[in-house]
């Protein structure tokens, strides 16, 4: 199957109730996980996480569907081109 490089948006609100839950679906999903950068906004209680996945059409919406299930997360997602391998 042709796995692709996309890059995954996370916006978390109330971010130190939610983290722990959003990290184990990181860790579920991290071999194709590449790379992941959080940046955390204070004043307004959320967090942002961009993470750079090398998945297939199937992995990358198990990882938004399995996101989308916990309360107070939005993601959204782009492929930019087919992976090299």
């Amino acid at each position: 199957m042709k796995r692709n490089v996309c890059i995954v948006g996370i916006l978390v609100d109330e971010r130190a109730n939610r983290a722990p839950e959003v990290q184990q679906v990181l860790t579920r999903h991290g071999s194709q996980i590449l790379s992941r950068n959080g940046i955390p906004d204070p004043g307004r209680q959320r967090g942002i996480i961009t993470l750079t996945m090398q998945a297939d059409d199937n992995e990358r919406q198990a990882l938004e569907n399995d996101l989308k299930r916990i309360d107070g997360i939005s993601v959204k997602s782009f492929c930019l081109a087919d992976a090299v391998e």
